[in-house]
């Protein structure tokens, strides 16, 4: 076998144990990060209607893409809040995916809780 299907099989093994974690609450939308080497998106599905209720990026206008990659995230976070609570979500629950929580996926998260989501 391969490396890169072993890698490819640890990653399917840690996305499925983590989401795994996440869908015994039901009642709760999901935020989903995902992460590339330049950009970061996130979204907040409701998994019981299977819709996209709010999704932002940094390619999004509106976010300063200046400064380093964790603060374009946290300014990612705090977009992505604003535009929750106006829809009337108030408690979600944080998928993480595949990626570690640091940096700058903890950065997004650390928005999201400024912006007055609730995990």
């Amino acid at each position: 076998m391969s490396l890169r299907v072993r890698v490819d099989k640890r990653r399917k093994r840690r996305v499925l144990r983590v989401r795994g974690r996440l869908l015994n609450v039901d009642s709760k939308p999901r935020v989903s990060v995902c992460r590339s080497l330049r950009h970061i998106y996130a979204q907040i599905i409701d998994d019981c209607k299977g819709r996209t209720l709010v999704s932002f990026s940094s390619l999004c206008k509106g976010v300063g893409c200046s400064g380093d990659a964790s603060s374009v995230a946290k300014s990612v976070g705090l977009e992505l809040g604003k535009l929750a609570v106006a829809k009337n979500v108030a408690e979600v629950v944080f998928d993480r995916g595949s990626c570690l929580y640091h940096g700058r996926v903890k950065a997004l998260a650390d928005g999201l809780r400024e912006s007055g989501l609730k995990f």
